[in-house]
């Protein structure tokens, strides 16, 4: 299992919108609107590293109103 914060910005005012809908796609365990630098953060889970990309590429990134993700992948050293 791969686990990761994707911390977003987004465009001005859509934070809560943007949160909101990320929530509900599978593999996001949660979606919080924040303030400081990124405007939501999401943790998210999968099976392994290709399929997380998948769910950041093919899904959170589709989302309308964001405009930049950065994925921490969660390590445990």
């Amino acid at each position: 299992m791969v686990r990761a914060y994707i911390l977003i910005q987004t465009e001005v005012g859509k934070a809560a919108e943007v949160a909101r809908q990320i929530a509900g796609i599978p593999g996001v365990v949660q979606a919080e609107d924040v303030t400081g630098p990124y405007d939501v953060i999401v943790r998210a889970e999968s099976g392994n590293v290709d399929d997380l990309g998948k769910l950041v590429v093919a899904q959170i990134q589709a989302v309308e109103g964001i405009t930049r993700t950065l994925t921490c992948p969660i390590v445990h050293i």
